[in-house]
């Protein structure tokens, strides 16, 4: 019994080592980008470093997910890691900005099986009594990996070289591969199945059409041009033949009739609503302290910390108290805090302080972190094992899309609100002195109309004072304008809990189909 339970716990270090690694790549890249773009250029392709590890992971979740309720579990998680790792040392060794977007897919492809399956692994191999405490923990690291990877991508960027920010990925990803092929027994007996293979197609190229569309439209490409409106009417086509797909399909990728039941339709909603609007804040709150408040790269990057506190705390008693109290009361209050959080964050403007900053921060971390542990452990408490991994794929896919539908499309509106209010402020009365104060000081080359010129203390320093000002107002204004209209998604996910029902994690006979430890 020793044996078994000491195998269990490097089960569960290697799946949550997985977790962190993928998870945390979504986001650690963003902070060295300014580094690897100066040593490899294509300044015009840094883009494509992101969106390819993003499109990836999210077609190849759901995917992997079905594909291991089909032929088992360990075997995809495994590919995983070492497609992963791959992927990593890959990275590392780039000359290019083409081959750094190449490798990352391949990253991207490894990360797309670990995420879902790890979380479906922790369901299988403990008992149902302890779930909800492992569920907590689990939700709780996938919490934190999103806002830590900014913090430790600057970390490494700035005491090593950008090459690291990949090559750390190897022990860990070295370590959980050993906990996981050596200590992890499947005793659950898996049918093969015929592949939907149509689904797959059309799934990932609706996902490929779709992120390309959000993140080239306004940037490489404007909105109105052939390539977006051609990526656009690609997705819209694609989802349809996916749709019509899943219907015929004998083994569908995503199973349609797993919606109707409430608890697992209401929890992808929230997860979907409840990302796009945890992803606003974790990205603009830095951009706010940093470009508002005139705070250091360092400094902006560590206000988040509030909010990682508040998330491992309600993600850890929600795992608790999930197998005690309805699910709907857990997420009921966590959500309202999210909603009142982000409410609090359109209060903010240039003389807000740090400590109201982050009191603010707090609150939407307690509102979000529910959501990391119960949801997951809602949608899979609702089905059989065989079909585990699609409900915890088909979850992770739909956060994984609100989060970068989110973080896209209120991107714009913030680009637009600023601009508008920036042309606003230099034709008025602002602009007499914007024009002197140009000629004055501003460097060659800065847009004042470019927000990202606030980021850099040295230009702030070369601005001049009544310039500063005019910027610094209208980023504050767009910024909280922003936070505005985060809070409909967040309502929106409010709305959803409280469809969740009755229902809570029952406890009964049933043992995880963990059989190691022999």
């Amino acid at each position: 019994m020793v044996a078994r339970k000491n195998s269990i716990g490097l089960v569960l270090a290697g799946l949550l080592l997985s977790i962190l690694m993928a998870s945390m790549d979504n986001t650690i890249v963003a902070t060295a980008m300014g580094d690897i773009v100066g040593k490899l250029g294509g300044l015009d392709k840094f883009v494509w470093v992101t969106s390819a590890y993003m499109v990836a992971e999210m077609a190849g979740m759901p995917i992997f997910g079905k594909l291991s309720d089909m032929y088992g579990r360990k075997k995809f998680f495994v590919f995983g890691i070492i497609v992963f790792m791959l992927g990593s040392a890959l990275c590392g060794t780039a000359t290019s900005i083409v081959e750094l977007t190449m490798y990352r897919a391949i990253q991207g492809i490894g990360a797309g099986a670990l995420v879902p399956i790890a979380f479906t692994i922790m369901f299988d191999v403990v008992a149902p009594e302890s779930r909800g405490k492992l569920g907590g923990l689990f939700g709780a690291v996938f919490g934190l990996s999103s806002v830590f990877g900014p913090l430790l991508g600057a970390y490494i960027t700035q005491y090593a070289t950008w090459e690291w920010v990949f090559y750390i990925n190897l022990p860990l990803g070295l370590i959980a591969f050993v906990f996981i092929a050596f200590f992890y027994k499947e005793s659950h007996q898996h049918q093969s199945q015929q592949i939907d293979w149509l689904g797959a197609v059309t799934l990932i190229g609706a996902v490929v059409c779709l992120i390309f569309g959000l993140e080239l439209g306004g940037k490489t490409f404007a909105w109105g041009s052939w390539q977006i409106l051609g990526l656009f009417a690609g997705f819209v086509l694609l989802a349809l033949l996916f749709l019509y797909a899943e219907t015929k399909a004998k083994e569908p990728i995503i199973s349609f009739g797993m919606f109707r039941n409430r608890v697992y339709w209401s929890s992808n909603v929230i997860g979907m609503f409840s990302g796009a609007a945890f992803i606003t804040a974790s990205v603009y709150i830095p951009i706010f302290i940093q470009g508002v408040l005139g705070g250091k790269a360092t400094n902006s990057g560590l206000v988040l910390l509030p909010m990682m506190l508040g998330s491992v705390v309600t993600a850890s008693l929600g795992g608790v108290l999930m197998t005690k109290i309805k699910y709907r009361n857990i997420m009921i209050p966590t959500l309202a805090l999210l909603v009142i959080g982000l409410g609090l964050l359109t209060t903010l403007d240039e003389n807000s302080s740090l400590w109201t900053i982050r009191i603010y921060m707090v609150m939407v971390g307690l509102g979000v972190g529910a959501s990391f542990s119960v949801l997951s452990n809602a949608a899979m408490n609702a089905f059989e094992p065989q079909r585990r991994g699609a409900a915890s794929s088909t979850l992770n896919f739909l956060r994984s899309l609100g989060m970068t539908m989110g973080i896209t499309i209120f991107g714009i509106v913030q680009s637009q609100v600023f601009t508008r209010k920036m042309n606003d402020a230099l034709a008025g009365s602002a602009g007499e002195a914007a024009g002197g104060a140009s000629a004055g000081g501003v460097p060659q080359g800065v847009d004042l109309t470019d927000p990202h010129a606030l980021l850099s203390p040295e230009l702030r320093q070369a601005i001049p004072p009544q310039v500063l000002d005019t910027i610094t107002h209208a980023l504050s204004s767009s910024i909280v304008q922003l936070f505005a209209w985060a809070v409909i998604p967040a309502a929106l996910a409010l709305v959803a809990s409280f469809f969740m029902g009755k229902e809570k994690m029952v406890v009964g006979e049933e043992q995880g189909e963990y059989t190691g430890g022999h």
